[in-house]
């Protein structure tokens, strides 16, 4: 049998983090990284476990790499404090390492609340999670934003759902587009990719359509077309704010003699 450590990064969670915590009671051992939060979010986190560290914030990647450092077991199970564990998914981790795993990673498909209703449809689904992995394996890459677990060798895939509370409201959900596409159009530029006409012009739309027709918005009715509208949009948005970004690069350079 392979125990498990749950890690968690943290800032001002404190609606969210007691939710996360209570469904990985079961863990073996649970870190808590938090990164300066001034509300209760680690007072609530110590309910739960007395392994929560304060530590200034690195970016994504790289805090997610210092919390697994921080693990007590090889086998890490890293979650987001707006996601849970249900109880399924954590049967079937407890089974897992019951026995042998034969991969070092494992993916989780993810299922998100929004509006009211569990969204199995658009870009959002099944949105597979690399989550539970090997940390000797394993580690996150530092993007900026949408990090990711790079693993060395095999990875497998889960079949019950992590699920995913990602935004309280729309003004949540548009503040969070504008934030992330910030750093989505930051790390294009950083891997110099430039943004063209046919990306602010028509890969919106094409993202628009393939959310609601072919991954089957048109399914959740207005929900389902909210989504995918603000799923395109999120692209135009990155896109746009690349081409800001690379006009305001050639100007100083055409402002610079040398």
């Amino acid at each position: 049998m392979s125990n498990v450590s749950v890690v968690i990064i943290t800032k001002n969670e404190a609606d969210n983090i007691s939710a996360a915590l209570e469904s990985v009671r079961w863990a073996d051992d649970i870190v808590v990284v938090d990164s300066g939060s001034t509300d209760d979010t680690p007072n609530i986190a110590k309910q739960f476990t007395d392994r929560v560290i304060n530590h200034e914030w690195l970016g994504y990647g790289a805090q997610k790499n210092y919390a697994i450092s921080l693990a007590v077991y090889d086998w890490v199970l890293s979650i987001d404090a707006d996601e849970r564990i249900s109880e399924a998914l954590a049967s079937e981790i407890r089974m897992l390492l019951d026995s042998e795993p034969n991969a070092h990673g494992y993916r989780i498909p993810r299922v998100t609340r929004y509006l009211g209703r569990w969204i199995r449809t658009t870009d959002w689904h099944p949105d597979y999670q690399l989550r539970l992995f090997n940390r000797r394996f394993a580690r996150w890459n530092e993007r900026l934003v949408h990090e990711s677990v790079v693993v060395e060798g095999s990875v497998g895939l889960l079949r019950n759902e992590l699920e995913h509370h990602a935004y309280r409201d729309m003004t949540h959900h548009l503040e969070t587009i504008s934030r992330y596409t910030t750093l989505a159009a930051k790390q294009m530029r950083q891997d110099g990719r430039l943004a063209t006409w046919f990306d602010i012009a028509l890969r919106p739309p094409l993202a628009f359509l393939r959310n609601y027709f072919l991954r089957g918005g048109v399914r959740d009715g207005t929900v389902g077309l909210i989504v995918s509208i603000l799923n395109s949009y999120y692209v135009f948005l990155k896109f746009a704010k690349l081409w800001t970004t690379q006009s305001a690069d050639l100007s100083e350079q055409h402002e610079d003699p040398h």
